[in-house]
């Protein structure tokens, strides 16, 4: 899978004879290879991948339908590699990506090449924002890892186990099931630790009557999953299931609300309506969701201020939450694509009824 002719295409709307990606998930949306500690170079008739020695025949069988391939090494240097590149495509004004350069690096590139660079103007941001179906079944790829690694992890919980040993058996499951990695790093918590949104597991015991969020995702092809579900162990008390319920509502709320031409902050408004009529206001203090793709943390997003309109085939995570502090926290979350239409949820695992395990 590449994405070259797209940003062709972008380049010349913009105006731009040229981009240079240096950020590795830019460079795999651009030419579909995973590694290359190099750089793609795309203008509007060409586009080149430079990498090394590690990756140069992998890179030419995965890449060479889409891209020149060639190798730096102690005798031609990265530099020489683009300086070349841009004199055979005779580019003048090229863009970098000026949202993921620090500014020691952009100038730095400036003086090694000789000359400016321009802002792309978010272009690689907006072209992942709205995914193919072929990144779609990469994303539901993952998801299916995630819900399966899920399911039998479901089966081994029971008290006495510490939150570290749950993330070994999310991480072990996921790996297991096809997963080629996390999609970040796994936030497993129990008891009075749920009422951190992005709590660290550590060495606390489950126990009879706890709370125990899981918020984890697989990897397939590059792309993420994102899902996170709060279960009860042993049983739970009715403000838990009260909690619990307020939250599922608000999920459906705002799911119901995304469709693309919607802005973020109207999806994000509509679960947290439900969440303040309950009373729980201010115990909601992230955004509803946030687009995954090749980064887990995608653009656009569903949060208070987030006025940007969702784009089609954008896919988002769908997370409300209530964390009463000391006490306990709820979240539950799927992942959406953004269709004409509404909202299409791709995550099958169970959310209708509060999971009560009793191993």
């Amino acid at each position: 899978m590449n994405n070259i002719h797209r940003i062709q295409e972008a380049l010349a709307r913009q105006g731009l004879d040229a981009i240079l990606l240096t950020d590795e998930k830019n460079q795999r949306y651009a030419a579909g290879f995973p590694f290359t500690d190099g750089a793609v170079l795309v203008s509007r008739e060409k586009a080149w991948l430079l990498t090394d020695s590690r990756y140069i025949e992998a890179a030419e069988k995965t890449a060479g339908g889409c891209c020149t391939v060639r190798m730096f090494d102690r005798d031609r240097s990265l530099l020489d590699l683009i300086r070349g590149a841009l004199a055979e495509c005779g580019a003048e004004t090229l863009a970098a990506e000026e949202e993921k350069l620090s500014h020691a690096r952009w100038a730095a590139l400036e003086k090694a090449l000789g000359r400016a660079f321009v802002p792309s103007n978010g272009l690689m941001g907006a072209l992942r924002a709205s995914k193919s179906e072929e990144e779609i079944a990469c994303l539901i790829r993952a998801q299916r890892i995630s819900e399966k690694a899920l399911e039998e992890v479901l089966r081994i919980i029971r008290p006495g186990m510490t939150e570290k040993e749950v993330m070994a058996e999310l991480v072990y499951h996921m790996l297991k099931n096809g997963s080629e990695g996390n999609s970040f790093d796994p936030i497993v918590v129990t008891g009075a630790k749920t009422s951190l949104p992005h709590g660290v597991p550590g060495d606390e015991v489950i126990a009879e009557g706890d709370f125990l969020t899981m918020d984890f995702g697989s990897l397939s092809g590059g792309y993420c999953s994102d899902m996170t579900r709060t279960v009860a162990v042993g049983h739970a008390t009715e403000e838990m299931r009260n909690i619990y319920g307020i939250v599922l509502e608000a999920q459906l709320a705002g799911i119901a609300a995304a469709r693309a031409g919607v802005a973020g902050k109207v999806i994000d408004g509509a679960a947290r309506d439900v969440i303040e009529k309950a009373g729980y206001g201010a115990y909601f203090g992230h955004g509803f969701g946030h687009s995954v793709g090749l980064d887990i943390h995608e653009m656009p997003s569903a949060g208070p201020r987030a006025d940007a309109p969702m784009v089609e085939g954008a896919v988002c995570s769908a997370e409300p939450g209530i964390y009463l502090p000391g006490k306990f926290g709820v979240r539950i979350e799927d992942v959406m694509i953004i269709r004409a239409d509404g909202a299409e949820v791709i995550t099958k695992a169970p959310k209708t009824e509060l999971i009560v395990l009793n191993n």
